[in-house]
């Protein structure tokens, strides 16, 4: 046999196991889900991120013909919920929850328990709106007239802090500014809030969903928030950067991920189906009203989005003096 028959011989086959692999991937894409398919969460029932999870899971049962469970994990800083995704291995179990619950852990721990690369980003959903709550008995309307009061009572204020990416945001800011204030960490929201509501802590930096109802009673006042533009359902409460404060930027960002071998065919499906749930104008309301702003996004606008997160922590960390976990 000549070389180049040897060749040709030698190309056919790469041919065919290309060929093969690209049809194994095409059937995946086409295949995917074979049967249940599971969101875990990091946060517990009633979260915003719980609630817009479960709505899109109705939906998406429907459009691929399987189940979708919602399986919520919290603690242990989003730990518990992230170390059970990745130790599946599993094609069929997604991550589902606010991109702050990983993009702050490398300046929050001295060590991960898991690879960041483990997590891939599948769909951009929502930005939860997060909120600058303070007490309604503060004599206070609006950040500048926050900051004014920090000054004026340095070391006497308090402001909750629950861990994750907000805290560090805010923390550099004052940092930044030489503002004096006592932190008080919190495990439990719910508490976090009851103490902001009777006056105890005069600055909480939480998510809408969490918040609404006291502001609803009167109880707590939303002087501003965090996210790029106004909530739909807060059309009077400026964002941050329109108070002038552009520092105390954040977008809650949530979206569903996968594992590093999740074929990309499925994932632009994956995320294509979610796009086509939550602009639904039934499904669209009933975010909105939970205190989520709905930007649908590709794995790669997904992706994009998460690393200008990542360089904001960075950004962040720096100020602080904060090294990342190796």
């Amino acid at each position: 046999m000549t070389n180049t028959n040897v060749m040709l011989r030698a190309a056919a086959t790469v041919l065919i196991g290309m060929a093969s692999a690209l049809h194994t991937v095409q059937s995946l894409a086409q295949a995917w889900p074979q049967r249940t398919v599971k969101f875990i969460l990091p946060l517990g029932p009633g979260s915003g991120a719980d609630i817009s999870a479960r709505l899109i899971a109705d939906r998406l049962a429907s459009r691929w013909g399987q189940s979708v469970v919602i399986e919520n994990r919290p603690g242990g800083d989003g730990f518990v919920a992230i170390n059970a995704f990745v130790g599946s291995r599993d094609d069929h179990t997604l991550l589902y929850g606010p991109a702050g619950a990983f993009t702050a852990h490398p300046y929050l721990h001295a060590k991960l328990p898991y690879n960041q690369r483990d997590i891939t980003p599948i769909a951009r959903v929502s930005s939860t709106v997060v909120s600058v709550a303070v007490p309604a008995s503060l004599p206070v309307n609006s950040v500048a007239e926050l900051v004014a009061l920090m000054r004026t009572q340095p070391g006497k204020l308090n402001w909750a802090s629950i861990t994750g990416a907000s805290d560090l945001i805010f923390e550099a800011f004052a940092k930044s500014n030489s503002l004096e204030l006592q932190r008080v960490p919190y495990r439990d929201p719910v508490q976090a809030l009851n103490d902001v509501a009777e006056g105890r802590v005069q600055l909480y930096m939480a998510a809408l969903a969490i918040v609404r109802a006291h502001a609803q009673a009167g109880r707590i006042k939303i002087i501003a928030v965090t996210n790029r533009v106004r909530a739909p359902i807060l059309p009077d409460v400026p964002t941050v950067s329109e108070a002038g404060f552009a520092a105390l930027l954040f977008d809650g960002l949530v979206g569903l991920y996968g594992l590093p071998d999740f074929p990309g065919s499925v994932r632009e499906r994956i995320a294509a189906d979610i796009k086509v749930v939550i602009e639904d104008p039934t499904i669209a309301t009933r975010l909105t009203g939970t205190g989520q702003l709905i930007i649908p996004g590709t794995p790669a606008e997904f992706a994009a989005s998460i690393d200008e997160q990542r360089a904001q922590m960075a950004a962040v960390a720096q100020v602080l003096g904060i090294k990342a976990a190796q």
